[in-house]
């Protein structure tokens, strides 16, 4: 391997970089929407997995039975960031050209 290759290698990992860092501020601007108990806990979640908003519907609050209030809010939250980590790794495998890097 002579310098001309090492030097190509850098300058690929360098724009892969700046490509990863592009792709990362584009996730903070992407999010969905989850539902939990057929609508009645709305979340929107950013793919860089930042909570936006968390919406209930006041028919399903019952100070008799928070848990599974509770439970609504948590089963939303949990398929928001299984969905959001998803998405997430599909768009940055487009960056990374599928090479698997932990940690993104």
């Amino acid at each position: 391997m002579g310098f001309g290759n090492m030097k190509k290698i850098m300058e690929q990992a360098k724009k892969m970089q700046q490509d990863m860092l592009k792709k990362q501020e584009e996730l903070k601007n992407k999010t969905i929407e989850v539902t939990s108990g057929g609508g009645a806990v709305k979340m929107e979640i950013a793919l860089d997995l930042t909570v936006q908003s968390i919406k209930i519907d006041k028919d399903v609050v019952d100070p008799e039975d928070v848990e599974m209030l509770e439970d609504l809010v948590l089963a939303a939250v949990r398929e928001g960031i299984e969905k959001a980590k998803t998405i997430q790794e599909q768009e940055m495998s487009t960056v990374t050209g599928g090479l698997g890097i932990p940690g993104l």
